[in-house]
């Protein structure tokens, strides 16, 4: 098992990046929104992936923290989805409470770098 695979952040980011997946093929976006959307959400996964991978705690942070970008990007984009009415509160607020909570496991990583 890859040291990864322990962390807790990283299950519940995979877990949004299927919501995440799912949501986009139930719903037609633009291309740039859903290209956007897709790629951030990857991200966030990926970047907690790449630093548990690190030696160091300050590359383990840096990748941390680009994670943590990610997450904030994907609230601006539901938030965005719910302001032009594609998308309606409660799924706002679905989306919204995962990003927060993976914001919060992702700030903890961080400050433990520190």
């Amino acid at each position: 098992m890859f040291d990864f695979e322990k962390l807790v952040v990283y299950s519940k980011a995979k877990r949004f990046n299927k919501k995440v997946h799912t949501f986009l093929t139930c719903i037609t976006l633009d291309r740039t929104t859903t290209y956007q959307l897709r790629r951030a959400s990857l991200s966030i996964m990926l970047n907690v992936a790449e630093g548990a991978g690190r030696i160091s705690k300050r590359d383990k942070r840096h990748f941390y923290v680009i994670a943590r970008g990610s997450t904030f990007e994907c609230v601006a984009i539901f938030d965005f989805l719910k302001e032009i009415q594609m998308i309606d509160q409660s799924q706002f607020e679905s989306f919204y409470h995962d990003l927060e909570e993976l914001s919060k496991l992702l700030f903890s990583l961080i400050k433990s770098m520190e």
